[in-house]
């Protein structure tokens, strides 16, 4: 005989582990839904938003909150694979329950491993975006330098003000070592070291959600990576402040710099690969899918450099084309490593996030340059929008059917 409470609750607590740990909104519900069909409740209502879940059964209700927080994909990847034995291996419900309890308790990673993919992350982004080896090393002393602030002594802040610590702290340590002749180029030094601060796990799935019409769930998550976006940018911006009193006026930057060493197709492929691979240890990936990871991240990066240097195709153009790629190619190795897709989706679209945006709008709006930082936001905005569409082009492909 069933016991509704018992199932309804197996499912409830499937759901919330996914949702705080990084899954979007459709796979949620589809697996709450697997999960109390499979053991006979059909009746069952889930209604599920970016920050809350409610269940409801003929004789069941329950209402959770959920606050948005960053990624643990390990536990969506076994969330994932628990819901299908659960249907292959007619689990029963206690065992499944017990298996779901230890899932909860996974531990995290290692602080060494993220740590070297913070170094890594930040190494790899820097080079992509334009800068030389000495402005990467640069980002990689500050960067580990910033997120260990991150890590030890902004847990028990908010997420605003730990963001905002993180943008003034990691802009300083940019400040000082360009000072002292560490790196060439301040900017792209700049942009290396914030990049593990960027949102990519609500912006990704918050455009995946608007793109699947879950329009609450995506406004909320575009809402929660804005609001970290400004607290990055409000970091970087009183660090410039500060920096300018002290030196009696702004640094001049003069626009994105890009290095002709770092800028030739086998290091920008080598950087988008490891830096790619570097985000998936600080989203949380399993290990086994680190490479794969760093493959979909190196050719959604490929496509898009193919796009702007050999098509009259604009950022913008680019950009699209590549998040096509990314979000099909992430479908097929989803399918054939019987894993969910997000994994592959949010790491492999990271380095096409618009980050660098953030900090250029920063830096013109406190230098006084009122119309390039419009400029920067609105190529930011337009790049999202290509983002959007990349993503429902590639997610309305249709799949292969098997006979």
């Amino acid at each position: 005989m069933k016991d509704t409470q018992k199932i309804l609750n197996l499912a409830s607590t499937a759901g919330r582990t996914l949702l705080e740990n990084g899954a979007e909104i459709y796979r949620v519900e589809e697996t709450m839904e697997r999960i109390a069909g499979h053991y006979g409740e059909k009746g069952e209502n889930f209604f599920v938003l970016s920050n809350g879940i409610f269940t409801t059964g003929e004789s069941y209700a329950n209402v959770e909150f959920i606050p948005i927080r960053g990624a643990r994909l390990d536990k969506v990847v076994a969330v994932n694979q628990l819901s299908r034995d659960i249907a292959i291996k007619d689990m029963s419900c206690d065992e499944a329950a017990e298996k779901m309890e230890a899932i909860r308790k996974m531990p995290d990673k290692p602080v060494w491993e993220i740590l070297a993919g913070t170094v890594l992350g930040c190494g790899g982004f820097c080079a992509i975006f334009g800068g030389g080896f000495s402005d990467c090393a640069a980002a990689m002393v500050a960067g580990l330098l910033m997120y260990c602030f991150i890590l030890f002594a902004g847990s028990g802040m908010s997420k605003i003000l730990a963001n905002i610590c993180g943008g003034i702290i990691g802009t300083a340590l940019c400040l000082a070592l360009h000072q002292i002749g560490f790196g060439a180029n301040l900017g792209n030094m700049i942009i290396g070291t914030l990049i593990p601060l960027i949102p990519g796990v609500p912006f990704t799935n918050g455009l995946r959600d608007m793109a699947n019409e879950d329009y609450i769930a995506g406004a909320t998550r575009l809402l929660d990576a804005l609001v970290v976006f400004f607290c990055i940018a409000l970091g970087v911006s009183l660090s410039f402040i500060v920096h300018s009193w002290i030196a009696g006026g702004m640094i001049q930057l003069h626009g994105t710099v890009t290095d002709c060493v770092t800028a030739l197709f086998p290091i920008q492929l080598a950087a988008a690969f490891i830096g790619t691979a570097a985000f998936a240890v600080l989203f949380g990936v399993p290990r086994k899918y680190y490479i794969t990871s760093g493959l979909v991240g190196m050719t959604g990066w490929l496509v898009y450099l193919l796009c702007l240097r050999f098509t009259p195709l604009s950022v913008v153009g680019g950009t699209f084309c590549a998040a096509t790629v990314v979000a099909f190619s992430s479908r097929i190795c989803a399918v054939k490593l019987r894993c969910p897709s997000t994994v592959f989706i949010i790491c492999g679209i990271f380095p096409l996030i618009p980050g660098a945006g953030v900090f250029w709008s920063s830096y013109y709006t406190v230098s006084a340059q009122l119309s390039a930082a419009l400029g920067a936001g609105f190529t930011a905005v337009k790049v999202t929008i290509a983002i959007v569409l990349g993503l429902i082009v590639a997610m309305n492909i249709p799949r292969k059917r098997k006979n």
